[in-house]
């Protein structure tokens, strides 16, 4: 036995003192330091950086399965950040597609069906590629608005060729085929005979 812990004159054991050095180891020992794994799945101190990582329903569980593995603090923190660093990118991405999914839905409602849309969009590619720079047609096509905007662009950018209704006699252009895309029987009723004739128009135009 230490010396510390025995009292000679007495010759018996020096329990304050013992007692004092148990206190004191104790208090060392419990004390948490890096590397040590923690006593409980729920004393992991994890720094959540992400929002993609906040509230997840699956957290105890995660927890509990790094503890039952013996990850330190340390090791645990890097496995969430790690899923952070792969997570948010996938998330961006695939949040890119719904929404350019949803923009195209919004596009097909607005100009009257999947068919209308799709001869409007190859018009407006056609157009927007030889009339704009190509940044600015591609920042417009990235978004429903920017799409609607171009179409405006491109029906008004030539003097209207219909009075009353009725569509006045030239050949096959650029502009007469705007002038019809503005005619209500193209963009409301749909007309066959006029939505043909736009189609037919600007294929002979810009032949793929």
């Amino acid at each position: 036995m230490p010396e510390k812990f025995w009292d000679p004159t007495k010759g018996e054991i020096r329990t304050d003192a013992l007692l004092k050095s148990y206190a004191e180891l104790e208090r060392r020992l419990g004390r948490p330091r890096a590397g040590d794994v923690p006593g409980s799945p729920d004393d992991y101190r994890i720094n959540l950086e992400s929002p993609l990582l906040h509230d997840d329903p699956d957290m105890p569980a995660i927890r509990g399965r790094l503890h039952a593995a013996g990850f330190t603090n340390e090791q645990a923190q890097l496995v969430y950040d790690l899923a952070a660093e792969r997570l948010e990118p996938l998330v961006a991405e695939l949040a890119a597609v719904s929404e350019a999914e949803r923009e195209t839905e919004r596009l097909v409602q607005r100009f009257g069906g999947a068919e209308p849309w799709q001869q409007v969009s190859r018009q407006l590619s056609a157009w927007g590629r030889k009339a704009l720079p190509a940044p600015v047609f591609d920042a417009l096509c990235t978004s429903y608005e920017g799409v609607v905007a171009m179409h405006r662009m491109m029906v008004n950018e030539e003097p209207a060729l219909v009075q009353d209704g009725a569509t006045m006699a030239s050949p096959v252009s650029e502009a007469g085929l705007k002038v019809l895309m503005r005619d209500p029987r193209y963009w409301r009723d749909h007309d066959p005979a006029v939505v043909a004739q736009v189609r037919e128009g600007f294929r002979a135009l810009y032949p793929e």
